[in-house]
């Protein structure tokens, strides 16, 4: 079963259990993955549906950041579930040592050292863990790797 078939079972379970919450979440996960597709003018793929899983997870890390900041718990925690729903269909999420190890074996490989090579390593580690880490956490990790 694809990720896509899987949202669409668990939508129409969540709509019989009458969860309201989360059909809004899993409507709004088909809506841009639906996006995505007439954007790419064909069917998606399971990666290509990671892909707008992992975004649509920042833009919901990005809004929690934000409300928090401006005091809006109420909105803080349907981030956050919804955050919750889109994580589920993720693979797996890297530990952060995982990433450490990663990063540290691509500086290895490039046998780079100091800020410069900042981007370099990034261009290499991304596709590494794309999906599977925040590009936050690895940007954190690569700068503190360098400096």
């Amino acid at each position: 079963m694809s990720i896509l078939e899987k949202i669409n079972s668990d939508l129409v379970v969540a709509m019989k259990a009458k969860e309201s919450g989360r059909v809004t979440a899993l409507r709004g996960l088909k809506s841009a993955i639906k996006y995505r597709e007439i954007e790419k003018h064909a069917g998606l793929t399971d990666e290509d549906v990671i892909a707008v899983l992992s975004s649509t997870a920042k833009k919901h890390r990005d809004s929690i950041e934000q409300y928090e900041k401006a005091g809006r718990d109420d909105l803080v925690q349907q981030e956050k579930g919804e955050l919750e729903i889109a994580l589920c269909y993720l693979p797996k999420q890297l530990e952060r040592a995982e990433v450490e190890r990663l990063v540290d074996e691509v500086i290895a490989e490039l046998d780079v050292s100091g800020d410069s090579s900042f981007s370099m390593v990034m261009k290499a580690v991304m596709p590494k863990v794309k999906g599977l880490a925040d590009g936050k956490l690895v940007k954190e990790i690569v700068q503190g790797r360098l400096s």
